[in-house]
């Protein structure tokens, strides 16, 4: 067992030891995340909220950090079983995003802590099946204008973990990202 112990934390310090550039011009990034809560309305059942987030950084701007620009596709839903009927709601945002990445943290060069803003817009849809006709429509998408902070962390050269607050398809969202 302490064998065991020794080599995971020899194995777990030698690839945090390992030479790694924080996030810079050229670089490219890609999250790939589950929600956790929502911005979004809905009754019954949710489906988990699925995330992929896309970061290319352009411009050095000459102090600890480089601007991104990137873009953002999430689904979510909701499915709830009444007396005799189903209701469905589907939520997809599509989003144009662009961020500040801070570098003034020479030290852990596999952090990446981010903020910005996201242009999206936002499909729901709805349907409705039982008593009568069957209703599908759209309703309610629209266009807006949202922030977001983040974080990464990389365990090696290009994969690590991410969490990220503001407004996608959830309100949380963890899950891996890999640098290109």
């Amino acid at each position: 067992m302490k064998k065991t112990i020794f080599v995971i934390l020899a194995v777990f310090t030698a690839t945090l030891a390992h030479a790694q550039q924080p996030f810079q011009e050229g670089t490219t990034m890609a999250n790939l995340g589950i929600g956790v809560g929502t911005n979004l309305g809905g009754l019954g059942n949710a489906r988990p909220a699925i995330s992929i987030a896309v970061d290319h950084g352009f411009w050095d701007v000459g102090g600890p950090g480089v601007i991104s620009l990137g873009g953002y596709l999430g689904n979510t839903g909701y499915k709830y079983n009444g007396p005799g009927y189903t209701s469905k709601w589907n939520y997809v945002v599509i989003g144009v995003r662009g961020a500040y990445h801070y570098n003034g943290f020479p030290s852990i060069p596999e952090l990446d802590l981010y903020g910005g803003l996201m242009l999206a817009y936002n499909i729901s849809s709805y349907s409705y099946e039982g008593g009568g006709t069957p209703i599908s429509n759209n309703y309610g998408s629209d266009l807006g204008l949202t922030a977001f902070v983040g974080g990464r962390y990389f365990f090696s050269d290009n994969l690590g973990a991410f969490a990220e607050l503001g407004y996608g398809v959830s309100a949380l969202n963890v899950g891996v990202t890999y640098k290109f």
